[in-house]
């Protein structure tokens, strides 16, 4: 599987990384378990196991964009387990880029395409559906962040390869 995503700055990532930690602490489901060099907050904006990217009109130039979070987001993820995430706000500015990006896309799964897309930031996976009420007690799902940069992540080879923009948090490097 290959993700385009948005990464933020350092203060909204570790807002978020706040988030997992005090799920965690709470004993609950969290990303803060995934201790890959890889693993930080984002928002992905296309994904696809054959996801081709080629950027001739430059999505990236819109980097930085300012974006609030505001609420929560639940998937199913089996019987009586979801992912638990940041909604985000559809600015325009997002939506955008969002549509500039799919322009250069092929190969794009359609859950993450403009019109079907959900874009949100993820804080927990399977988490049991008893155990939701007491993650939403911990989080303060209203803030504002910002998106600098943008990212390619790679599952099949486990690599990140910066794309765009000033990635101050997710990879400043092509990383394992």
């Amino acid at each position: 599987m290959r993700s385009i995503e948005l990464v933020f700055d350092e203060s909204t990532d570790s807002i978020i990384r706040a988030d997992w930690s005090r799920l965690a602490d709470a004993g609950l489901p969290s990303l803060a378990g995934h201790s890959s060099p890889s693993n930080s907050p984002h928002i992905t904006l296309a994904a696809g196991p054959g996801l081709q990217f080629s950027s001739f009109d430059d999505p990236w130039q819109a980097l930085p964009i300012d974006i609030e979070f505001s609420g929560a987001v639940l998937f199913r993820a089996g019987t009586g387990k979801y992912v638990l995430a940041r909604s985000v706000v559809l600015a325009t500015s997002l939506l955008e880029l969002h549509r500039r990006l799919h322009q250069e896309v092929s190969g794009a799964l359609p859950l993450t395409l403009p019109g079907a897309w959900t874009p949100h930031v993820t804080l927990a996976r399977r988490i049991p559906a008893e155990q939701l009420g007491a993650a939403m007690d911990l989080l303060d799902l209203r803030f504002e962040g910002r998106c600098t940069g943008a990212r390619l992540w790679d599952s099949g080879t486990k690599t990140v390869t910066p794309l765009g923009g000033k990635d101050l948090a997710g990879a400043p490097e092509a990383r394992h």
